[in-house]
């Protein structure tokens, strides 16, 4: 910082212009900049952590669920299945396996150690780059048109201009520091689905918890039934479990636990004996703001801790269990929506409305944790549905040249609440990036790029669009 006449003057770095400048390296922004280097955009990703993946490594989500419909078409192919495939082929993942709960018809574990390099290499192979330690300051604006944004990390305040940017940070913060009208959460009140601090837990027993089920399985969540439950945890390679249900009613009576949640969700990984626990639920606050996510971070590790305790000292299969950690940034399902030029409704996914426009297909449940009770609200789709998702979600009117992907694009509360997911997002990532790739190289903006040309690019690119 530099003082001129007793007033401070913040220096800022020029780092040069970019075909496509991505804000985020989550897995819906390293889609889109590998979608954009390989339609041959030069591009650039701005990333905060040190890492790619965000949600699936800095929040530690998994697995991703899920690429198909109920009934096992699957919907989402493309650069996403490409990950899939080349953590397969490194042993980092056993592929799409069947949801033993039976809320998916299929879920797909990872290492999340493997995740990171792979998108690294398939970026690096694309032509693309990642600047790590980049936190998204400020855009600046000039004629309707996004010309830089301003990031601070190790080096200082730096500027990075582009042709066209991509919003890929999860709560469309690019959007709304460039003027973007954003919705926040559910409509009468603005609250969002609550925030998730993630456990992960090694040297549980598996063959002891299956054994338990088997024994009692009124003690476990199957929406499908149990004889379905438990025909799907007979035939996967890794458990996914929802439940522990008298376990846990008892420690919430008696004041042991205090955490807004009606049963344990867990799934384990591409590794045996080694689980994340999706369990733990900070409600009230708001993603967006630095002060209630500092205290959502203490209050899930708070949390994570109690339940570390109640799963060794109640749940069967985690009396040996270890606590590998909890995640670096607590997961976040849901904060700003922008307003695009389409808002996806629940009641579109529901009816299966055909678009003009589709760019991505999904047939996850709308599913929604409570933002202010211990419910999670869940609507079950036709078995063989599939949603389409419309390119028009992800571009307001304005600016010209910001496109948006993963969950902050523009889509209603309850519609949010489907399209959120992994899979999903990382089809509109790939999406977002031919988008941006086809106006940059035009010169157009993104809102008169021709749909058409958008769609040859994705089926060229294997992504599967009905």
């Amino acid at each position: 910082m530099k003082y001129r006449d007793g007033k401070a003057e913040i220096s800022v770095k020029d780092c040069g212009l970019s075909d496509v400048v991505v804000v985020g390296g989550g897995v819906s922004g390293m889609m889109a900049a590998i979608a954009a280097a390989r339609e041959g955009a030069d591009v650039l990703v701005l990333e905060r952590h040190g890492f790619p993946g965000g949600a699936l490594t800095a929040m530690g989500v998994g697995p991703m669920m899920s690429f198909h419909n109920h009934v096992g078409r699957q919907l989402v192919g493309g650069l996403p299945q490409e990950l899939v495939d080349r953590l397969v082929t490194q042993g980092a993942s056993p592929g799409h396996i069947p949801d033993s709960i039976t809320y998916c018809s299929t879920v797909t574990p990872f290492d999340s150690e493997a995740l990171k390099l792979e998108l690294e290499t398939m970026l690096a192979d694309s032509g693309g780059s990642i600047r790590y330690h980049s936190v998204l300051a400020d855009a600046e604006l000039d004629q309707g048109r996004v010309v830089s944004v301003l990031a601070c990390g190790k080096s200082g305040m730096e500027r990075f201009r582009g042709s066209v940017f991509i919003d890929a940070t999860g709560d469309g913060d690019l959007a709304f520091r460039a003027g973007v009208p954003c919705t926040m959460g559910r409509g009468t009140d603005n609250a969002t689905q609550p925030m998730t601090m993630n456990l992960k837990i090694a040297n549980v027993d598996s063959a002891r918890i299956r054994k338990y089920v088997e024994e009692n399985p009124g003690d476990f969540y199957f929406p499908f039934g149990e004889d379905e439950g438990l025909k799907c945890l007979r035939n996967t390679p890794r458990i996914s479990l929802a439940g522990y249900l008298s376990q846990w009613r008892e420690a919430i009576e008696s004041g042991e636990l205090d955490i807004p949640r009606d049963l344990v969700l867990f799934f384990e990984t591409a590794v045996e004996g080694i689980v994340i626990v999706n369990t733990t639920r900070i409600q009230g606050l708001d993603p967006t703001d630095s002060v209630d996510i500092s205290i959502a971070e203490r209050t899930g590790r708070e949390q994570c801790r109690a339940l570390y305790k109640f799963l060794k000292a109640k749940c069967p299969g985690f009396e040996n269990a270890v606590n590998i950690g909890t995640s670096v940034h607590i997961g976040v399902r849901e904060s700003r929506h922008i307003q695009g030029m389409h808002t996806l409704t629940a009641e579109e996914l529901v009816a299966e409305i055909h678009f003009p426009d589709p760019i991505a297909q999904g047939g996850y449940p709308i599913d929604i944790h409570s933002p202010d009770k211990e419910q999670t609200n869940h609507t079950h789709l036709a078995p063989d549905a599939a949603y389409q998702i419309p390119m028009r979600v992800m571009f307001a009117s304005t600016p010209e040249n910001l496109v948006v992907v993963g969950r902050a694009i523009s889509a209603t509360h309850e519609a949010s609440a489907a399209v959120r997911v992994t899979p999903i997002a990382m089809a509109t990532g790939q999406a977002g990036g031919i988008l941006a790739a086809l106006a940059a190289q035009g010169g157009h903006d993104v809102q008169s790029v021709e749909y058409t040309a958008v769609r040859a690019a994705l089926l060229k690119g294997g992504a599967l669009l009905p």
